[in-house]
């Protein structure tokens, strides 16, 4: 008989405690994931309303798992795989969860450009269930990273809160409209898979140079200028944004205001393949907040990701990228 792995082991744990929480208190099955994170981090549990019948079946399976033999990724894939069975049904193409693959490359990237940095501190502006994050956290080779987290979306911040705590990452987080002012001193590095759309508060948004003209601001513009203004001078800014991102009506006030704050560093087209319709296509665009010492690359790294499973494609192209470190930084 095949035995399980520890990321199975971890999420059938979650899922089937979880199903038990939902039923018992009445709650949904993501609130109900929320709920037993909260026991396996605590290592008690916490709900006081249960029946003595779901105690016992709970404890049964916690005392299966032997959490503290896991280690940070593993922690990570388990209570992400839960998560995506609880926003599957219905959920709003903003609550779904950056690709594990495009967290590790964002990884990598931020280690090549950050290469010289022991210490670092770092915000994502629309953190969610804290996967895109956690998963950079996990990859980062630094002595010390400061990390803070904003989202609007009490249910989703909570589970990056469980999902930070497994881990143990020490991450701030903050449950706010990410585009409202943030106490967040400004940061050696902003990443973030920008929430793409139309921002509906034209209050908030009047406080912006990238607001329309006319009719609601597009939210993933206001979010670089949000981010651009929480980033140290030149400090560097990872963004997953739509393909169409400089094609647009708005794309040349977002030029104009690109050109004066920053440099574009890189912009780099993810795989066709990770995307369900080519239309919602994604890219990697990385830029530096310009500053007294900050330079120009004599061209900015432009790519065209294979599908990560073409290793031999894929190779080629990590080729290319690191003889453009290598010459640029």
């Amino acid at each position: 008989m095949q035995t399980l792995s520890k990321v199975e082991n971890l999420f059938t744990v979650i899922n089937e405690t979880a199903e038990l929480l939902s039923k018992d208190l009445q709650i949904t099955y993501i609130e109900a994931v929320a709920e037993t994170g909260e026991n396996l981090f605590q290592n008690a549990i916490l709900q006081e309303e249960l029946s003595e019948v779901t105690i016992k079946s709970l404890q049964r399976k916690y005392d299966s798992l032997h959490i503290q033999s896991y280690d940070k990724e593993s922690l990570r894939k388990g209570y992400q795989l839960a998560i995506l069975k609880g926003l599957k049904d219905g959920a709003h193409p903003n609550h779904q969860m950056t690709p594990d693959t495009i967290g590790l490359f964002m990884g990598y990237l931020m280690n090549k450009f950050l290469t010289d940095k022991k210490q670092l501190s770092i915000l994502d502006p629309a953190v969610g269930t804290g996967n895109l994050l956690t998963t950079i956290l996990n990859y980062l080779s630094k002595e010390t990273i400061e990390s803070y987290g904003v989202d609007v979306d009490d249910l989703l911040i909570r589970h990056a809160y469980i999902n930070a705590n497994l881990q143990e990452h020490p991450i701030n987080f903050y449950n706010q409209d990410s585009l409202e002012r943030l106490l967040i001193d400004p940061v050696d590095a902003v990443v973030c898979d920008l929430p793409v759309g139309y921002y509906p508060n034209d209050v908030e948004a009047a406080r912006y140079e990238l607001k329309s003209d006319e009719g609601y601001s597009y939210s993933h513009h206001l979010f670089m200028e949000q981010s651009l203004n929480h980033t140290k001078e030149e400090g560097y800014l990872f963004f997953i944004v739509p393909n169409s991102l400089f094609e647009t009506k708005e794309a040349p006030k977002l030029n104009e205001y690109l050109r004066s704050t920053a440099i574009i560093q890189a912009f780099v087209k993810l795989p066709a393949s990770l995307f369900k319709d080519e239309r919602h296509g994604k890219s990697i665009l990385v830029l530096q907040k310009k500053g007294e010492h900050t330079v120009a690359p004599k061209q900015a790294l432009l790519a065209d990701l294979p599908k990560f499973s073409n290793k031999q494609a894929m190779n080629s192209i990590m080729k290319q990228m690191d003889d453009w470190f290598k010459e640029n930084k």
